[in-house]
């Protein structure tokens, strides 16, 4: 089932052309990873995807796209505790107020915060705010996750503890769209990547075919390291 289809999407910043065209549905289950030298579009998609930018072209939403949440690559968090973070996000989403404690410690302990409720969300360390920041887009529960590099800032340790939730997430069955540079995170956790250069794509696979060497042209020197990317 269709969530989410882009179609002749176009994006410019002044001078430069950030989208040309662009195409892409996601489906109801799927994890998307967007990858794609600096400069390739992969932020400016993923929140024209979120609609959070004016295009040309057209988005559209399926009857059951319902709720959804961003996650950055530098989460933002309030100057409140811990608890309260989660409060505001189930607030702006609409949550009923008799489900706020519940969905609070619920999230809090799918990304181990628990016991951490009356901390200041800014004394916690960057992996923790990242955790909050996952907390909060999981409480409202949505059909559409977004995350735009979301581990680029995290040490190794931190980095796989999202990676863990994220994959939790999409074995519950979320749908994710993510943009990366890391092709390593991408193998390990998407099932269809899409390769943009130059605000167009120029390969749409799932994983496994990607990463077989499926690939042509720019994607296939990507892949092999002969452009600028990162892999672990």
């Amino acid at each position: 089932m269709t969530l989410l289809q882009m179609k002749d999407v176009s994006m410019r910043f002044g001078d430069v052309q950030a989208l040309k065209k662009v195409s892409l549905d996601v489906s109801r289950g799927e994890f998307v990873a967007l990858v794609g030298p600096n400069g390739s579009g992969k932020t400016t998609l993923l929140r024209a995807m979120h609609g959070l930018l004016r295009h040309g072209g057209t988005r559209e939403l399926g009857a059951d796209a319902g709720r959804q949440a961003m996650v950055f690559q530098r989460p933002f968090v309030m100057r409140l505790s811990v608890r309260n973070n989660l409060r505001l996000a189930l607030w702006l989403a609409g949550v009923p107020r008799d489900q706020w404690d519940e969905r609070n410690a619920a999230a809090l302990q799918r990304v181990a915060l628990q016991g951490l409720e009356q901390r200041p969300a800014r004394a916690l360390s960057g992996g923790q705010q990242q955790r909050l920041a996952l907390a909060r887009a999981w409480a409202v529960q949505p059909a559409l996750l977004f995350l735009d590099e979301p581990t680029a800032s995290l040490d190794p340790t931190a980095k796989r503890e999202v990676e863990a939730l994220l994959a939790g997430f999409a074995a519950d069955g979320m749908t994710l769209v993510m943009s990366t540079h890391n092709l390593g995170q991408a193998k390990r956790l998407a099932s269809r990547v899409v390769y943009l250069e130059d605000g167009e794509i120029h390969a749409d696979l799932p994983t496994a075919q990607f990463f077989n060497g499926r690939l042509q042209g720019r994607a296939q020197q990507f892949l092999k390291g002969e452009m600028a990317w990162t892999i672990e």
